[in-house]
């Protein structure tokens, strides 16, 4: 299994450069070719259910080639969204370009910056990964989000319970401000129980949501006292568009899925019924198979290169490119996905434990 295709990755970036050196309506490219290019190439190149065999398994799982391609989009991320605050305080974008450049960047560090960070923050066994992980949420403004992610909603996926499992029938648009929100009161409650569990308080400085909230008050303290308020804007600009990204692919990835609640009150444990896939080879290379989420649910602890698919899924039509698309027109959404969702979710008695997953 050769890592070289998931350096594709670094064209999503690139194309942000690329489209300010063009100058113009080109400060655009990068949204076009993920949202325009991207999608097509999925429907041409289709998709593929090939899983690693357990042998090429356990060979490549911690192999060095896989994780250094997401180590150089740490620094790739926090560069180039760094690099971006200085052409926007030197004046040279005119406000519609400064817009379009703003929106392409905010393409990039949800495409790559959130989705590798997510990747990083599951290496919990390690220092370096995390904190990678911990820079890249620092450039959009959501550095909470690795705590509520890891502790939280891989707790609580497919209940009712998780503010990032989005309900049948439920819009993007009413998703969103329920998501983010709840996510920063899931973060912030999961830093207070963990402190008090250690004798400690949960107005400290031991606690990560309030460290993690100054880190970004500082940064963006700093774009305005180096760089000025217009970079501040594209600064907030830019990690609002990523932020949106990271939950528009949370509302796709478990819409509608619930698990079965057991007569003491419980959950049945995570399956994999509860999650959307999607075997669309191309954006399965930009996104580190994202797109084979059941899996990672079952075993958050593998690295992208391993992932596999299973056929128990449900299955998305398209990847999630194109299902972005559908998902910020809700009429459309609803029509192609309501009948798609399981109407007795979690029957399948195919579990998936992080041992079976991976052999």
């Amino acid at each position: 299994m050769s890592s070289i295709p998931y350096y594709l990755i670094f064209l999503v970036p690139f194309s942000v450069i690329q489209g300010y050196v063009a100058g113009g309506v080109f400060n655009f490219s990068t949204v076009v070719a993920v949202f325009g290019v991207i999608p097509l190439l999925d429907l041409l190149i289709g998709t593929s259910s090939k899983n690693p065999d357990p042998e090429t398994i356990e060979r490549i799982k911690d192999e060095f080639r896989f994780k250094v391609i997401t180590w150089l989009c740490a620094l790739v991320q926090v560069g180039i969204v760094i690099w971006g605050a200085f052409i926007i305080a030197s004046g040279r974008l005119s406000l519609f370009e400064a817009f379009l450049f703003t929106l392409s960047m905010g393409t990039s560090s949800g495409v790559m910056g959130i989705n590798v960070s997510h990747e990083l923050q599951h290496r919990v066994n390690n220092k370096l990964e995390p904190l990678l992980s911990r820079f890249m949420l620092w450039s959009v403004m959501y550095m909470h989000w690795a705590v509520e992610h890891v502790v939280g909603h891989h707790r609580n996926v497919a209940t009712p319970d998780d503010p990032a499992t989005a309900r049948l029938g439920e819009s993007f648009y009413a998703f969103w401000p329920r998501t983010v929100l709840g996510g920063l009161a899931s973060s912030w409650h999961i830093e207070k129980q963990r402190l008090i569990k250690k004798g400690g308080r949960a107005w400290s400085v031991e606690n990560r949501f309030l460290k993690y909230a100054l880190a970004e008050l500082a940064l963006v303290v700093a774009i305005r006292v180096f760089l000025g308020p217009a970079a501040v804007f594209y600064f907030l600009g830019q990690s609002l568009v990523a932020i949106s990204l990271l939950e528009v692919v949370n509302y796709i990835e478990h819409y509608g899925l619930l698990r079965k609640q057991l007569p003491n009150g419980r959950f049945e444990p995570v399956n994999v019924t509860h999650s959307w896939n999607s075997s669309n080879i191309l954006t399965n290379i930009y996104l580190f198979n994202l797109q084979r989420h059941s899996h990672h649910h079952a075993s958050p602890g593998s690295r992208y290169q391993i992932l596999k698919h299973f056929n128990e899924s449900p299955q998305l039509p398209t990847g999630y490119a194109g299902m972005i698309l559908l998902a910020i027109v809700p009429s459309l959404w609803r029509k192609v996905m309501d009948g798609r969702v399981p109407r007795k979710t979690g029957s399948t008695p195919s579990m998936v434990t992080p041992q079976s997953a991976t052999s």
